[in-house]
């Protein structure tokens, strides 16, 4: 019942400078709220992190770690552990005890504050490597892998590199790696400004993908991405290979299987089913048609503004039996010929050689 108690660890960043008096201030109202919470635990600090244990009813516990999450004193927060069902307390005494290890020098201290930072920051770095799912399963303090594949409606999104191989047989890697990362980093920024969601790189390929309610936000999102890139190019000297960085951009609309899929040694959280491969050919398609984005008639159902929308006739794609309706927007001209680009980009190369 409502009397179900959980343990909540988490590690975060201080944000700015705050000065003891002011962690400490902290840690005089938080036992006051913990008191009448009926919350115990201990926070710790060192260095810049604050690691702090929570313990008490799942609702009480639930509403502070929002509160939590919110307060822009400290940032990164990264759940370490949830532990649900708890029958006894850690920390029965102590509404929320402060303990700064930065002053302490006792030798027993030392190996945990390497603990804390070498945890903290091995997190961080798988942080980096994870689905933006995964990570947010896990500060909910949810155990990803414990969560079970579900079929869910999205907008798939798929965007690649305009004539990649090219580059990258003629291209030095290092120039290759710019690129690339300059290209990733664009998308993933204007994605997760609109609130999308990236499940991963393949290749030159960025997947994402949005609910259905933000059809509008997946299309601004592609035509922010196009636009950019053209300024890109348009900003570089001739001889910078971002000048020769364009897109292709599919978007499909469908049930898909959201969840963990893999093996004992290799998990993935992703997605799978019908609408992802159909956004990875509309994605291809792109190297056909005048304009550089392409989507399905499902997609055009998501949007709520006012696009023109431009209906391309029915494509035959790889996989499917009957043609499908490819879509686009009026702003999501090209101007360019994607042949005539390709050739383009092996002269130049060529000549640079």
């Amino acid at each position: 019942g409502s009397h179900m108690m959980k343990r909540l660890v988490y590690v975060s960043k201080i944000s700015g400078h705050l000065s003891l008096e002011e962690i400490q201030r902290i840690g005089k109202v938080s036992i006051k709220n913990n008191q009448r919470d009926n919350i115990t635990g201990v926070l710790l600090y060192l260095q810049g992190l604050f690691f702090q244990i929570l313990e008490g009813e799942n609702e009480k516990v639930d509403k502070l770690y929002k509160k939590i999450l919110v307060d822009d004193r400290h940032t990164n927060i990264l759940c370490l552990k949830t532990e649900y069902d708890i029958t006894d307390r850690m920390f029965p005494n102590w509404a929320m005890k402060t303990i700064n290890l930065n002053e302490n020098s006792e030798l027993m201290i030392q190996p945990i504050k390497s603990l804390l930072q070498t945890v903290t920051q091995s997190h961080r770095v798988l942080e980096k490597y994870m689905p933006a799912r995964v990570i947010y399963l896990i500060n909910q303090g949810i155990n990803p892998l414990t969560v079970e594949p579900q079929l869910v409606e999205k907008i798939i999104f798929f965007s690649d590199i305009l004539a990649f191989s090219t580059l990258t047989e003629k291209l030095p890697v290092n120039e290759v790696v710019i690129l690339v990362n300059r290209y990733f980093s664009i998308c993933t920024r204007i994605i997760s400004a609109y609130g999308g969601e990236v499940t991963k790189f393949i290749g030159d390929c960025v997947m994402a993908s949005f609910t259905k309610e933000q059809g509008d936000a997946a299309i601004r999102t592609s035509l922010d991405i196009i636009s950019e890139l053209k300024q890109l190019r348009h900003h570089v000297e001739a001889t910078n290979p971002l000048h020769l960085l364009y897109t292709g951009i599919g978007l499909s609309y469908g049930h898909v299987i959201e969840g963990n899929m893999g093996s004992s040694l290799k998990m993935d959280h992703t997605l799978l089913g019908d609408a992802v491969n159909v956004a990875a050919r509309l994605e291809a398609l792109t190297r056909q048609l005048p304009y550089a984005l392409a989507f399905t008639a499902g997609v055009k159902k998501c949007c709520q503004a006012q696009w023109t929308f431009i209906n391309l006739g029915a494509h035959q794609v790889k996989g499917k039996q009957e043609a499908i309706e490819v879509y686009t927007v009026n702003e999501a001209q090209k101007y360019y010929d994607t042949l005539q680009i390709t050739q383009l980009i092996r002269q130049t190369l060529e000549n640079d050689k």
